[in-house]
């Protein structure tokens, strides 16, 4: 599980400390929840160039998949102080699962020239319930 005891976390400005320490529990993994069953989960995420997406924490089992036509860059800032910069293409999917108890926090920055777009599906039979919406 991340969690805030990182030196890194206590370089970051305190805005973006508060933001994760106000967002531990955040379930809102895109910028639109489209679709909902017993099952499934389902969003969208757009981001233009310079716009993020809140830290929020992942408990359940997912994928994304990009949908952006060009692809696009994007920064994300972790629980345990690791920043990542990942550059996207088209189709590039990831499934990640958490065993009950493990979870992720992050946010998601868009450092590209494009908007910056993923369908990303929750699935809510992971081994962790989900968090409520």
């Amino acid at each position: 599980m991340d969690t805030m005891p990182s030196d890194a976390v206590a370089t970051w400005p305190q805005w973006r400390r508060d933001e994760l320490a106000a967002n531990t529990a955040n379930p809102r993994v895109g910028t639109r929840l489209v679709s909902q069953d017993a099952r499934v989960r389902v969003w969208l995420l757009d981001l233009a160039p310079g716009e993020r997406l809140p830290f929020h924490r992942h408990v359940l089992d997912y994928f994304w998949t990009v949908t952006s036509p060009d692809g696009g860059k994007g920064r994300s800032h972790y629980g345990d102080g690791r920043v990542q910069e990942v550059e996207y293409a088209l189709g590039d999917t990831k499934h990640l699962s958490y065993a009950a108890g493990e979870s992720m926090i992050h946010d998601l920055e868009n450092i590209g020239t494009n908007t910056l777009s993923f369908v990303t599906v929750e699935f809510l039979d992971s081994a962790n319930p989900p968090l409520p919406l």
